[in-house]
């Protein structure tokens, strides 16, 4: 058993963010979103894996993410040249594929449950695809399942306008070799792709066993500034583990669950979590606020900040109003002066520069 993660893409829906890097790369409590897949494929005893990178933010991601050493698994970097959807993805990967069953995980998703009893009812059924789903609000922004009672496929929507179900498609498949005979059979959709979707209708079209299962937990498609807040606060409130590797100045307190890294400084502040704050950092006069991460090298000083994300090397400096639902990138600068409004919400890209001045009246 293999696995195909895609980490292609352009992000568009997180610029100004991914301007300059992988969507896939932007951390979760300190953690980028792709790693949290490769720890659940591993975790599911699969340990081969490919990764799906494209010209613009391949390198970025290799140089993060390693030959797999530090997950216990054996990475391989696929260069898919152009976004031609993920069927195309899949052939891409062909040559390292070859005859396996394998499981595709899209590289911006987010899920609690394991992958292990999936992959056990995959291989016991001898299915030709696994599919994924869970119960939304909006179906007609997704792709929508419509299923049996027995937890057979019967048909595969894209968007539609009259969903027969509200049961999306997550994001994560199980694969026998059979796909690649199914997208072989497929032409490129509207918008000039090769969807998945027609490849897995194709397997049910042809009476393959196609199933579905439903998770039972949360998924996060992080594809968006708020589901990236919303992911950041779900994984910090159910994963965080309080480890406080610095000293703390005797004028600042801890409250709750937090997680310091090693030589960062908090001098005269509050940290009340659950928060995590990496290596390196340099806060001081601030009160830090639940469901806050903060990336190695930060510099925050006279801040009121909460559920945000403050990215490596950024400055956010002499701002006495509260910053919340905020994304502010790597080795942005942001400083305010004295007299504000009450509350401040920011997207900030990386290297940016912004000052907020009031006017002398």
């Amino acid at each position: 058993m293999k696995a195909l993660i895609l980490s292609g893409g352009k992000g568009t829906r997180l610029r100004p963010l991914t301007y300059t890097g992988a969507k896939q790369l932007i951390p979760v409590a300190n953690k980028p979103i792709l790693w949290y897949g490769i720890e659940a494929i591993v975790s599911a005893g699969i340990t081969e894996i490919g990764i799906i990178i494209s010209p613009e933010t391949g390198k970025e991601i290799q140089l993060k993410t390693g030959n797999g050493d530090r997950f216990g698994a054996k990475i391989t970097y696929i260069l898919q040249s152009e976004p031609l959807g993920l069927a195309h993805a899949v052939k891409t990967a062909a040559d390292f594929l070859g005859d396996a069953p394998f499981i595709m995980y899209l590289g911006d998703n987010l899920i609690e449950d394991s992958l292990d009893s999936f992959l056990v009812d995959f291989k016991k059924e001898d299915l030709d695809a696994l599919i994924l789903l869970k119960s939304v609000r909006n179906p007609t922004a997704f792709g929508v399942a419509k299923v049996n009672e027995r937890g057979q496929v019967l048909e595969l929507i894209e968007k539609p306008k009259d969903p027969p179900s509200n049961l999306a498609l997550v994001g994560i498949y199980f694969f026998s070799p059979e796909i690649h005979q199914a997208i072989a059979t497929i032409k490129p959709s509207a918008r000039g792709e090769l969807e998945i979707t027609d490849a897995i209708q194709a397997l049910i079209d042809q009476q393959k066993p196609v199933a579905a299962r439903q998770l039972t937990h949360w998924w996060l498609d992080t594809g968006k500034k708020d589901d990236l807040l919303e992911a950041n606060r779900i994984i910090l409130d159910t994963r965080l583990e309080s480890e406080i590797s610095t000293e703390i100045d005797p004028n600042s307190q801890i409250i709750g669950r937090v997680q310091i890294g090693k030589n960062s400084k908090i001098i005269n502040s509050t940290i009340r979590g659950p928060v995590i704050i990496g290596q390196d950092c340099h806060i001081e006069n601030c009160f830090i606020g639940p469901y806050s991460s903060i990336a190695d090298g930060v510099r925050a000083i006279d801040v009121d900040l909460e559920h945000s994300v403050i990215l490596q090397n950024a400055k956010v400096e002499n701002i006495h109003q509260r910053i919340v639902d905020s994304v502010i990138g790597q080795r942005a600068v942001l400083k305010v002066a004295p007299r504000r409004p009450k509350a401040l919400r920011f997207t900030i890209g990386d290297d940016s520069q912004i000052e907020l001045v009031r006017s002398i009246e």
